[in-house]
């Protein structure tokens, strides 16, 4: 099964997808913020272009867990994307994800110019892969790979 990950940020949205058999993710692209109906409307057509089965969107929670101001404009992005997909869309907890894409940099040896660069898809699939690490597929004998 392949998936789409999000990072949604308020000027950016990160993309990731998965291979087809849900285990890896990579970083895909990185879409301009325009509006919540034509974010979702193109993330929609993405999943479906790319064959994607599920939707994974980062959900910023505060550091207690509870529903801050990001997190409750993050559901209200998912509560339009499910108006503009069939397909299921699962929030999934996106704590410190930035964080770790900025750390892989340093760890590649990116220079700190580069660091500065948008990094939304990385983090889009750091998420991604959080929830396909947590969630695995099964193979085609129906065993978990």
């Amino acid at each position: 099964m392949k998936y789409l990950g999000i990072d949604h940020g308020n000027a950016r949205i990160g993309i990731a997808v998965s291979d087809p058999t849900g285990t890896l993710a990579r970083p895909f692209q990185i879409l301009k913020h325009t509006s919540r109906a034509a974010d979702a409307l193109f993330v929609a057509k993405l999943a479906a272009l790319e064959g994607c089965e599920t939707v994974i969107v980062g959900l910023p929670l505060d550091s207690d867990g509870s529903l801050g101001p990001r997190a409750r404009s993050v559901n209200r992005f998912i509560d339009e994307l499910r108006i503009q997909t069939e397909l299921p869309v699962i929030a999934w907890d996106e704590s410190h994800s930035t964080k770790e894409a900025v750390q892989a940099s340093i760890l590649r040896g990116e220079g700190k110019k580069k660091r500065q660069n948008a990094i939304d898809d990385q983090a889009a699939a750091i998420i991604l892969q959080d929830y396909l690490d947590n969630h695995p597929s099964m193979n085609c004998d129906g065993v978990n790979s």
